[in-house]
């Protein structure tokens, strides 16, 4: 298909770490955008986009009914190849694992929901999730956090990026027991991947049009470790130089993301920190449910929550709150050059919200997930 080509192709140019200028020079290219345009309107008549869907663990499943359901109704061209893949169902095997990279390798772009990794140790240490990312070379992950009009939180108007390097650090799945009772966890930071995930900030900030980037870190005690990190970071800050550069040390930050978050735009770190501070700024804004997220290869994209939590207490019980999953499938569309389809489910979602009248537990409300669902696609604008 042509037109999904043209979107892995620019996938491949907005990550390449060989064009300092690639996201640049893609946002002032007219022609470039006219043709990937004429391409998607090319396949509106040929077919659908082939995306494959991991539901996932605890309430991903549900929130991923939410999405076609919404996608029905909303005439959407995409086709869902959907695969099941999870460590406490038993429905996790090497095969499976397989079946569900070769998908993802043959779509190029993906939406899933959180693989529930268990604590028991059972003779892998890398998780299902963790191998996944890896194998598809998954280096960097977004998450957007940013206030929904209409839902008043302890701060509000917030509008921050983070963006975590996702293929290395505490994440090796490097352990090993060197003396009985003395346990040794390795910590992996290479200046390959420290460069490249600075560059992709960068490169973000400035196709965004953002001022600033943070490097969060802990190089005062991590000091060859971090201290590679922060280096890159300052190495890569030197080629954009109408872009501020800060950094900032992570317990730190913890604090003055509570205290005043609004000083922030876009903050880079390395794996383990990405993954609390990800948590931690959703909360700012309305919790799990409500932060959309998404990780980049040079070739694959995948669209996920923001903030990866399964919600198994929720299971079953119908009150999961989709916003962030379909936020998120509505960012998937933005990348397949579905703007149209994008905006309108964007806007149906951010509708419902401001009216108010159907939210769900965590948002304050008493509303199902499958009310809330059929909100938005009332909130649709239907011939």
């Amino acid at each position: 298909m042509a037109a999904l080509s043209g979107v892995r192709w620019l996938t491949r140019a907005l990550v390449s770490t060989g064009n300092p200028g690639a996201w640049r020079g893609l946002s002032t290219s007219a022609a470039a955008h006219a043709a990937s345009r004429s391409q998607a309107e090319d396949v509106r008549v040929e077919g659908s986009f082939p995306v494959t869907m991991l539901p996932g663990d605890g309430v991903g499943p549900e929130l991923m009914h939410a999405v076609k359901e919404v996608f029905k109704a909303a005439a959407v061209p995409v086709e869902f190849q959907e695969h099941h893949l999870s460590e406490v169902q038993n429905m996790a095997s090497e095969e499976k694992l397989e079946q569900v990279l070769s998908s993802m390798k043959e779509n190029k772009v993906a939406i899933i929901g959180k693989i529930h990794t268990p604590m028991e140790y059972k003779g892998e240490l890398a998780s299902y999730d963790m191998r996944l990312r890896r194998k598809l070379d998954l280096f960097a992950n977004v998450v957007h956090v940013k206030s929904l009009p209409g839902y008043m939180t302890r701060h509000n108007n917030l509008d921050l990026v983070i963006i975590r390097e996702q293929t290395e650090g505490e994440y090796s799945s490097l352990e090993h027991e060197s003396a009985r009772g003395v346990i040794e966890c390795l910590k992996i930071v290479t200046r390959a991947k420290s460069q490249r995930i600075a560059k992709f900030a960068f490169d973000y900030a400035t196709k965004k049009g953002r001022s600033k980037v943070t490097a969060v870190h802990k190089a005062n005690i991590m000091k060859l470790g971090d201290g590679l990190f922060l280096q890159c970071c300052e190495e890569v800050a030197e080629l954009y130089p109408k872009i501020k550069f800060e950094t900032m040390i992570i317990d730190n930050c913890c604090m003055q993301l509570v205290q005043n978050p609004y000083q922030f735009d876009v903050l880079v770190m390395p794996n383990l920190y990405g993954n609390i501070i990800d948590n931690l700024a959703a909360g700012l804004v309305g919790g799990a449910g409500v932060v959309p997220g998404e990780s980049y290869s040079a070739e694959y994209a995948v669209f996920e929550t923001g903030a990866r939590h399964p919600f198994a207490q929720a299971v079953g019980r119908n009150i999961a709150n989709p916003t962030a999953m379909l936020l998120s499938a509505s960012n998937m569309l933005r990348h397949l050059n579905l703007e149209y389809h994008s905006n309108m489910i964007a806007d149906a979602v951010k509708k419902v919200i401001k009216v108010g009248k159907v939210r769900t537990s965590d948002m304050g409300g008493y509303a199902t997930c499958h009310d809330f669902t059929e909100a938005v696609i009332a909130a649709l604008p239907h011939p």
